[in-house]
């Protein structure tokens, strides 16, 4: 049985019986079936349906948001947005499949050569709790407009949005079984890895997992996307807007109350500004109000299990021993729910948690360097890779640190690490391999056959 918590209130919500084998086969059988229809389609028929699912998201975004604030305690205004989200990325491959999929032309010494992109097949998506409208249609959206089925194993926790996210594909007209979800456990995932019928897997989740999942895939050489764990440094140069810089900083710290791969995580600053930067900081930190999700102006909610966070007390009360100086927060509140609230940490050095674990949760750490060098050298100091932020007015020299220094799978400078439909994401190292989104995204789950004529 797989039973789905209230993060703000500890009370049970539903319970879902799990699928035994005979259910599990009969989706991917189903699945394997449409998907040799489905793939036969054309782009305008898929175009069609998927700007549908965009409109019954646009619709519902008020239901699902607050779906979302029940099972894992997004705030109802940042659930909104996910769904808002997710409309766009429906949109953008309605409208973008059929070009970036077309026939592309190489000139050889044959009367007619071009690379053709063709669907794979069946793609088995493992996804998170964190996101759980957001990581499954950035997924989805392009895989089905490039012809493929999905099945997607979601987080237990979240289970009641894996069924909801099912039946907008069905309400907008998609043919049942190319898109379903596997109300299942971690358990079984090894077993539907190997299943002949399944063609890729895309995860995104923790490292660990990943390496797990990845092995799995790769004994059976099947093509994987990782999206992994990741903990972002935010440069702060001494000739930045220290305004703008701790307004970015906080914003990207405290997204979905800090429940993000590419939320910022450690703020690397240099010593001459590291006063200034901390006091705008600190006071914008206190300045976003925690509590139930459900509730207008909440910026932060709980975090979504009790382990969580356990983890986070205990990564924070570890720096502190080790030396980290507490200027905010770092106490498990008292009575119901799983909340921890905005906190911050300075003097921050190698060798605590804080500095090279990944700080899931509203929880900051600041990092002091002597200068830019040093600054470069602390940011690209960890074995994660997803997202990386730096802050000064010299943009020439912004963009050449973002460009070719910043170990990251996307540098931004003077602006939070976010995702969008048409940019490339994705992260080197442990946070991962391939990229989702853009065209990018949807050239991952396709075969692409060389086709040449005499």
């Amino acid at each position: 049985m797989i039973t789905t918590i209230n993060p703000a209130t500890e009370e049970i919500l539903n319970e879902y019986q799990e699928f035994d084998e005979s259910q599990i086969e009969a989706k991917i059988e189903l699945a394997s079936k449409q998907q040799k229809l489905w793939q036969k389609t054309t782009f305008a028929h898929r175009s069609t349906l998927m700007k549908q699912a965009a409109c019954i998201l646009r619709d519902g975004k008020q239901k699902y948001a607050k779906l979302m604030a029940l099972e894992m305690g997004k705030p109802l205004s940042q659930g909104i947005a996910e769904a808002e989200k997710c409309a766009l990325v429906c949109d953008y491959y309605a409208e973008n499949a059929e070009n970036q999929l077309a026939d592309e032309i190489i000139k050889t010494e044959f009367s007619k050569s071009y690379a053709s992109y063709q669907p794979i097949g069946t793609v088995l998506a493992i996804m998170p709790w964190n996101f759980p409208f957001w990581q499954v249609f950035r997924f989805a959206a392009p895989g089905l407009m490039a012809g493929n089925a999905g099945l997607l194993k979601h987080s237990s926790n979240t289970m009641g949005c894996a069924i909801a996210i099912e039946e907008i594909f069905k309400e907008a007209g998609f043919p049942e079984g190319i898109f379903s979800s596997l109300v299942v456990g971690s358990a079984l995932i090894a077993r539907i890895i190997e299943h002949h019928k399944i063609a890729a897997v895309t995860l995104t989740g923790s490292t660990p997992v990943g390496q797990k999942v990845a092995a799995k895939a790769g004994s059976c050489i099947k093509k994987t996307v990782m999206e992994l764990g990741g903990s972002d440094p935010y440069v702060i140069l001494a000739d930045a807007d220290l305004k703008k810089a701790a307004a970015a900083c906080t914003t990207a710290r405290l997204i979905n109350s800090g429940q993000s791969c590419i939320a910022a995580k450690r703020f690397v600053v240099v010593e001459s500004v590291i006063d200034d930067f901390t006091a705008l900081f600190v006071e914008n930190m206190k300045n976003n109000k925690m509590g139930n999700p459900l509730e207008e102006g909440i910026a932060v909610g709980p975090q979504a299990r009790k382990d969580l966070q356990l983890d986070l007390q205990r990564q924070v009360e570890t720096s502190v021993k080790m030396g980290a100086k507490l200027l905010l927060g770092g106490n498990i509140p008292e009575g119901k729910g799983y909340y921890y609230p905005p906190s911050v940490l300075t003097d921050v050095r190698k060798g605590m948690p804080a500095y090279y674990e990944e700080l899931f949760g509203p929880p900051a750490a600041i990092i002091p360097v002597k200068n830019e060098e040093e600054a470069i050298a602390v940011a690209n100091d960890t074995s994660f890779g997803l997202g990386a932020a730096i802050f000064t007015e010299d943009i020439e020299k912004g963009e050449r640190i973002a460009r070719e220094e910043l170990q990251a799978g996307a540098c931004f400078l003077n602006a939070f690490v976010r995702s969008d439909p048409r940019l490339p994401f994705g992260g080197i190292k442990e946070s991962g391999y391939g990229r989702e989104l853009s065209s990018f995204g949807i050239k991952e789950f396709v075969n692409i056959k060389c086709v040449c004529v005499e």
